[in-house]
């Protein structure tokens, strides 16, 4: 009966997609049973996508409500589904792998064992469906970087989701969490991990909610939300989101560690697949060649020729990390032409998805 369960589980995560979805592989089994019970199994294999009352899924499980509001609420609080208050209703909802399940497990930033059993479960299914899939072509990008605002040339036309400020006086509440992509490295090699400031990336409105109702994060003012994003442009940091105009998270990325920028740079034009839509123009007046934009490239992108520096769009984010560390301020971020606008919403771009594919 156990193994039918984690079966099913297997199917619907498959269902669920993600950049890691449910796979046929012993991996899986050995992974789900250390984050899901059988019970916890069988009830999220028939979650529903779209958020419902503990009433309305216990109906369709065929089981006693009571008995799944406590397991939904379980499930909730280790990860495993999301779930929030709407109108005076609790409501739960499936969420896949990625983004969701994996990276709950880490936006704790606790050390315990089972932390360190989960994160070396988590990082063998990773490897085992990347081996199993081979290498993968994005053909339209599911992630997108939002430029540091205080490197675009002034008077620049700057559309409001370019804008990260624009987020933090959008939403309430803001929560803000430990990077789970850095600390999951952290726990699987300790003396592995990169010096970047861990307690950066955000979540906003619903997601927030949840974040900060579960322990997972903590809730940030306005104010305090505009210093974290300072000290992570400041630390050589990627703002980074889904690739919609209408975002509910905001990640702060290091290439060495962070999923977002490691799937980007395993494409052949790793700026084809990962942008802003906006490029650097170094001066070359006031550039005095000292490399700095060229070692904190996340993307690796520039490199010195002669005094100046050249940058191959073909790998640029757009990020304006370049910018944020030039010394004698000789980069500004300008426009980059033809750039697609972001869908606007997460069913638009799952849509555009299926489209490429």
């Amino acid at each position: 009966m156990s193994d039918e369960r984690y079966r099913k589980l297997c199917a619907m995560m498959a269902q669920r997609g993600g950049r890691y979805p449910g796979m046929d592989i012993p991996e899986f089994y050995e992974m789900a049973r250390e984050l899901f019970t059988p019970e916890e199994a069988a009830l999220a294999a028939v979650l529903p996508p779209k958020p419902a009352p503990a009433s309305v899924i216990a109906r369709e499980a065929n089981k006693d409500e009571k008995e799944i509001s406590n397991l939904l609420e379980a499930m909730a609080s280790k990860g495993l589904c999301s779930s929030f208050q709407k109108d005076g209703s609790r409501l739960y909802l499936a969420v896949p792998f990625v983004p969701g399940i994996f990276e709950f497990q880490f936006m704790r930033g606790t050390r315990t064992e089972r932390d360190r059993k989960v994160a070396k479960l988590i990082h063998s299914y990773k490897e085992a469906v990347d081996t199993a899939r081979g290498p993968q072509t994005i053909t339209f990008p599911a992630n997108r970087v939002i430029p540091v605002g205080e490197t675009i040339r002034p008077g620049s036309k700057v559309h409001t989701y370019n804008q990260v400020s624009s987020y933090i006086d959008k939403y309430d509440p803001i929560a803000v969490s430990t990077c789970f992509c850095r600390h999951e490295g952290k726990l699987l090699d300790e003396k592995g991990a990169c010096e970047k400031p861990d307690d950066v990336c955000m979540q906003f409105g619903l997601g927030a909610s949840f974040v900060i109702e579960r322990g997972m994060g903590r809730k940030v003012g306005k104010e305090e939300a505009k210093e974290i994003l300072k000290r992570a442009e400041e630390a050589g940091l990627v703002h980074a989101s889904m690739n919609t105009q209408e975002i509910d998270f905001i990640c702060n990325c290091c290439s060495c560690h962070c999923m977002i920028l490691k799937t980007a740079l395993s494409q052949p034009k790793p700026g084809k697949v990962l942008y802003s839509g906006f490029q650097p123009r170094i001066d070359p007046d006031l550039c005095t060649g000292c490399q700095t934009c060229v070692e904190q490239c996340p993307a690796k992108a520039s490199t010195l020729r002669g005094d100046v520096p050249e940058v191959d769009l073909d790998r640029c984010f757009g990020c304006g990390v370049c910018a944020t560390g030039c010394p004698v301020e000789a980069i500004v971020m300008v426009e980059k032409t033809g750039t697609i606008e972001p869908p606007l919403n997460r069913k638009e771009l799952r849509q555009a998805l299926e489209r490429q594919r």
